[in-house]
């Protein structure tokens, strides 16, 4: 039977803002960070047992039969099927990811002519125990297989197959209100975060979902240290996207307090709200397939309440659960 690794928890964290660079491939390429991304022979699963040639071998073996591929599954998988959460023994350090509430609203009625954007910038924050780190591979002509690390309170890091996917994104060099920083494509992390806006009623409780956002993928990274204490590195570790096409094996992660930030004026940093008139939470949320292990998935989503088409500040709300249909984002497709 195929497992798959699909984290859903619940433990307390902290949140809080940060700031807001302005190049995409980020601070933080550090060499201590450089030297630890994994090669094959350090790659072996959660007992250490399994080097990567073996696990291939084990998913071909699998895919040769009528077992369901991994791929076919898109995230949803029935409960029948998913490993328990690692984080649940408590020798685990995990991380806890949330995200501020979206800050710095902006109407943008430039970059796409005939239509109204509603821009936010957002930060996505590890206030758990220990970091997020996926570490990938592949061979040549070979899909990613990606691995998060789980550190114990002995720094010795576990290893659990996950389900997650990356794509190689192009990013245009256009920022909203800045100006061109010139295009560059790097890897991501797919279905990292969903953007929906949400209608309210008076009482700013949702209602429904009316706009999905195009952005979901995302790289993982040390850029600002939002959450200074005892286990927080001074400095950042994990570095910012790559840029090389052809590598065969890959770094993502986010220390203990720090954040990945993304100002409002990186592209698809925006909901289409073009037509809207009325009071909306616009909602981001992290992790919603839960393709993670974390401390905690019922405080993955933050709010800003706003009234459109003024753009007014109505609130904010942060940490809580994510609304079901920000695990189904297929339910409101982005409008353009």
């Amino acid at each position: 039977m195929l497992l798959a690794l699909l984290c859903f928890a619940a433990a307390p964290a902290l949140l809080g803002a940060a700031a807001a660079p302005l190049a995409e491939g980020g601070v933080a390429t550090r060499s201590f960070a450089e030297q630890r991304r994994p090669s094959t022979s350090e790659l072996t699963d959660a007992h250490g047992s399994r080097s990567f040639a073996e696990e291939r071998r084990a998913l071909a073996a699998a895919q040769s039969t009528e077992r369901p591929r991994a791929s076919s599954l898109q995230g949803r998988v029935p409960s029948s099927l998913r490993a328990p959460n690692p984080c649940a023994r408590k020798l685990l350090r995990c991380p806890n990811l949330v995200m501020s509430p979206p800050s710095e609203l902006h109407i943008d009625r430039t970059t796409i002519p005939g239509r109204v954007l509603l821009r936010a910038t957002s930060s996505v924050n590890n206030v758990g125990a220990g970091p997020i780190e996926l570490r990938a591979h592949r061979s040549a002509g070979h899909r990613w297989v990606v691995y998060q690390a789980i550190y114990d309170r002995h720094g010795h890091a576990h290893l659990f197959r996950t389900q997650v996917r990356l794509v190689y994104k192009h990013i245009p060099g256009e920022r909203y209100g800045y100006g061109n920083v010139g295009a560059a494509s790097y890897w991501k992390v797919r279905h990292l975060a969903t953007f929906q806006l949400w209608s309210v009623n008076r009482q700013l409780q949702l209602q429904h979902l009316v706009r999905t956002g195009p952005k979901v993928d995302y790289c993982l990274r040390d850029l600002v240290r939002t959450h200074p204490s005892a286990r927080s590195p001074r400095e950042a570790v994990y570095p910012g996207c790559s840029e090389e096409v052809q590598i065969t094996h890959d770094l993502f992660g986010t220390s203990v307090g720090w954040s990945d930030v993304y100002p409002y004026g990186y592209p698809e940093q925006w909901i289409n709200v073009t037509g809207l008139h009325g009071r909306f939470a616009y909602v981001q949320t992290v992790n919603p397939r839960g393709l993670l292990c974390e401390e905690s998935s019922a405080d993955n989503t933050s709010e800003t309440f706003i009234s459109l088409p003024s753009g007014r500040i109505l609130g904010h709300r942060s940490r809580v659960a994510a609304p079901r249909a920000a695990r189904t984002p297929s339910e409101a497709k982005p409008i353009r």
